[in-house]
């Protein structure tokens, strides 16, 4: 193939020797309603106010949706469609909808309640919403793509921003946060660290904590995140032939995948895709929380190349979310994320060219898992007519990273964010 590094060879879809880990949900809420707050946040209503918080933006275009018929016949399912979210708003992650979205939406509420009227997203650049804007500052902490979308949305609303980085935070992710014109403060330890270290200060120092993950007592400005997520679905569903009838979606803390699974329930309803959650296996907190049956926080263990996943504890709104929409939660090693970015950078008999980081392909790597197992298909009902659902979160955020792992050359990748 043009372009593919000597002797790297294309990444085996066979099953990797490590064992595979796969369990159902069997919480008792599972297929129940969600609470009515959870509803109201990933109502269609909410879907449609982030859409037109989008369309106000000047680089907003919806993200492509690619069909990857090739693997789809190699995997023995009806249909892949993957939505590229790298190229998501010049940001190069899906987390470009929710951190900027939520510190739009605090910015507007606050010149609202100051002007003692409703401020819409039309009045963002005035001149008496800035003056609000200016006197703000938000915070958050970040392992790269969520605290990017911060200092996106601050610089966008005419506020200050300060971002906290833990010590696994590369240098090319850190500066890309910098460029917003964000304040950075560097943390030893690791994102739980960071999480802490931002939600001490900002109590100090009255500054508004806009982060992804939830804790007891802090659940709306996390919703708010999760809210601009659904633009995802909104997308996909007027850019796919068929609804699907599985998605595939990684996790962290869990945002993204209460997000996507609980906005599916809603609009589609029992029509909705069966929802497997992927994690890397040395990171698993929502894996843990699904097997205990109820939210743990486990060890720190060695780093996963999964960065953007590397979490230790779930956020509590995502698995209040999650239990009643997820259907089964798996893990996935080390080198089935850094194979399918292989095989999205180097794809075979006409499947479009992907550049996915780390991440990226978490959700597509698990169903590459599953697939080649037979007993695991059949406990997801996996067969030759299922529509499958995945997301590329985010581009080469680590360009050099990228490379690396990818072992392409510089001049190949020419959508690498």
């Amino acid at each position: 193939m043009p372009g593919y590094p000597p002797g790297l060879g294309l990444p085996s879809l066979n099953p990797p020797g490590h064992p595979l880990k796969l369990i159902r949900n069997e919480h008792p809420q599972h297929n129940t309603s969600l609470d009515a707050a959870d509803a109201d946040t990933l109502s269609i209503a909410a879907a449609h106010q982030v859409e037109n918080f989008l369309v106000r933006r000047t680089n907003y275009e919806p993200t492509p949706l690619h069909r990857l018929n090739n693997l789809a016949v190699e995997l023995g399912v009806g249909d892949i469609l993957i939505k590229d979210e790298g190229l998501r708003l010049g940001l190069g992650s899906f987390k470009a909808l929710g951190g900027s979205y939520a510190v739009i939406r605090l910015v507007l509420e606050a010149a609202s309640r100051c002007l003692g009227r409703p401020v819409g997203i039309n009045e963002l650049n005035s001149t008496d919403v800035r003056e609000t804007a200016n006197r703000m500052t938000v915070a958050c902490a970040t392992d790269g793509n969520h605290g990017r979308s911060v200092a996106h949305g601050a610089q966008l609303a005419g506020t200050k921003a300060v971002i906290f980085v833990h010590s696994g935070v590369s240098a090319e992710r850190v500066a890309a946060i910098a460029g917003y014109g964000a304040e950075i403060i560097r943390v030893d330890g690791n994102y739980d660290d960071s999480v802490s270290e931002a939600s001490r200060i900002c109590s100090e120092r009255d500054w508004i904590v806009v982060s992804d993950t939830s804790w007891p007592g802090y659940e709306r400005i996390p919703g708010l995140v999760m809210q601009g997520y659904t633009a995802i679905i909104s997308e996909a569903l007027r850019q796919m032939p068929d609804p699907p009838t599985h998605l595939f979606i990684q996790a962290g803390v869990g945002g993204v995948a209460a997000a996507l699974a609980g906005h599916f329930a809603i609009v589609l309803g029992k029509e909705r895709p069966t929802v497997v959650v992927v994690e890397p296996d040395r990171a698993a907190c929502v894996y843990e929380t699904a097997r205990a049956g109820h939210p743990v926080k486990i060890d720190q263990r060695e780093p996963t190349v999964m960065a953007m996943l590397e979490c230790y504890e779930p956020s509590l709104v995502a698995w209040r979310i999650l239990t009643r929409v997820a259907d089964a939660f798996m893990t996935i090693e080390e080198s089935d994320a850094i194979d399918v970015m292989k095989r999205l950078a180097y794809p075979a008999f006409g499947d479009p060219p992907i550049v996915a980081g780390e991440s990226g392909g978490v959700g597509l790597a698990g169903l590459i898992r599953i697939a080649r197992n037979n007993e695991a298909r059949a406990k997801i009902g996996l067969s030759g007519n299922s529509r499958i659902f995945v997301i590329n979160t985010e581009g080469a955020t680590d360009r050099e990273l990228y490379l690396r792992l990818t072992g392409l050359a510089p001049d190949h990748v020419g959508k690498v964010a």
